[in-house]
């Protein structure tokens, strides 16, 4: 095990630096080193190691989404709150639902399989996502209109809808008892159910950190521990436990913004361990030999499903004050798949799904052709179409 984290560790620096030198995004470098050192490559990965790598993934998800919620001005978020529970939720569904009808005709897969494969492509990856919006909003560029805020919420959300409406394709597969209605019910009752947690918990913490003389890095462990708590808390109760994550920061930043503001640098540091693994590990599962039996139908479906979220993303933009170079970039922005589809993707083959395969082939495609394709183009194009927020001051005096 020893030896996996250190190549994990070693080869995703080195490979992420790599990339950054030919001016592509570092994550990039260290997704390729999961691919060739995980077990569809060389496999050099301890098979222990790999049974609790998605434990890993979250761990540094959680750190991720601390970092987001200790970082969400209020008054943006306030400026941009509808828009960005429209972009929550109309571009999964304009993408899960236009897969689900393209994946019936082109690959022949009955309605409900064709549905399970809809929605597991559906979700963005928060993973990937939440880092590339973070470095926008400390560079200032976007922030003029809080594009980055608009998109770091709504992705926090998306991935609910997603996995709540995969779940119910997959219950009406099983015969499972409980309809699909009450489980498309069940959708707001997670969502508020995670605020509700969050904002709970993050008073609690404000009044702990208030009331405890505690040196920062307690507090730290403190807030981190707590997390946690959180996430299986909400697994345990069925509401989203990764949004009450990122609310439980942003409740403590209004309340406590001194210790808010220190414990974000922290984060920050822990961030340059995590991610390495994140996406090192998002990287080793991925079967590459999987993805290319999909082949060329499998791409077109995956195509056909941006397109949708294209449109769900101009939709949800209508009445915000972007222009059509910002609503591109959003577009762009939210088009990388990875954590929800390789957490997933091989759910339906495990249930004894008929399809289960194509369908497992078909997310890992998903992953290898959306994950470097979104993050290059954010980098690409985050300069060319968004504003710097110095910029426009400069204009304006």
């Amino acid at each position: 095990m020893i030896k996996s984290i250190m190549l994990i560790l070693l080869l995703g620096f080195l490979f992420s630096k790599m990339f950054e030198k030919i001016k592509l995004p570092g994550l990039l470098g260290m997704i390729l080193v999961g691919i060739l050192i995980g077990p569809y490559g060389l496999n050099y990965l301890d098979s222990g190691f790999l049974k609790i790598s998605s434990e890993i993934r979250t761990l540094a998800l959680i750190i991720i989404l601390l970092r987001a919620g200790l970082g969400l001005d209020k008054e943006i978020l306030k400026k941009v709150g509808k828009t960005a529970i429209k972009m929550s939720m109309i571009p999964c569904l304009c993408e899960g639902f236009l897969i689900t009808f393209t994946a019936s005709k082109m690959l022949n897969l009955p309605i409900i399989e064709a549905g399970m494969l809809g929605f597991i492509i559906a979700a963005v990856s928060p993973a990937v996502v939440v880092p590339s919006m973070l470095e926008l909003k400390e560079s200032g560029l976007g922030m003029d209109k809080g594009i980055p805020i608009i998109i770091l919420a709504g992705s926090s959300i998306d991935d609910v809808f997603a996995i709540t409406l995969f779940t119910a394709f997959l219950g009406m597969a099983n015969n499972i008892n409980k309809s699909v209605g009450v489980q498309i019910a069940h959708i707001p009752v997670e969502i508020i159910g995670g605020i509700i947690l969050g904002l709970l918990v993050g008073i609690i913490l404000h009044k702990v950190f208030q009331s405890l003389k505690l040196k920062e890095l307690e507090q730290l462990a403190i807030l981190f521990g707590t997390a946690l708590i959180v996430k299986l808390i909400g697994d345990k109760i069925g509401v989203a436990g990764l949004l009450s994550i990122m609310t439980m920061g942003f409740v403590l930043l209004q309340r406590s913004c001194n210790i808010a503001v220190k414990l974000e640098k922290k984060l920050n540091k822990m961030w340059f361990f995590a991610q390495i693994f994140l996406f090192v590990l998002i990287g080793a599962a991925v079967n590459t030999q999987v993805a290319l039996d999909a082949g060329a139908l499998g791409l077109i479906v995956i195509v056909v499903g941006l397109i949708g979220r294209t449109i769900g993303v101009i939709i949800s933009l209508i009445g915000s004050d972007l222009n059509f170079k910002e609503k591109l970039f959003c577009a762009i922005a939210y088009s990388p798949k990875a954590t929800v589809q390789a957490a997933i993707g091989g759910v339906p083959l495990v249930a004894g799904i008929s399809s289960g395969s194509v369908i497992l082939a078909i997310a890992v495609l998903a992953i290898l052709f959306t994950a470097p394709l979104g993050l290059i183009g954010i980098k690409t194009f985050a300069p060319r179409l968004l504003k710097k927020e110095e910029d426009i001051i400069e204009k304006t005096v």
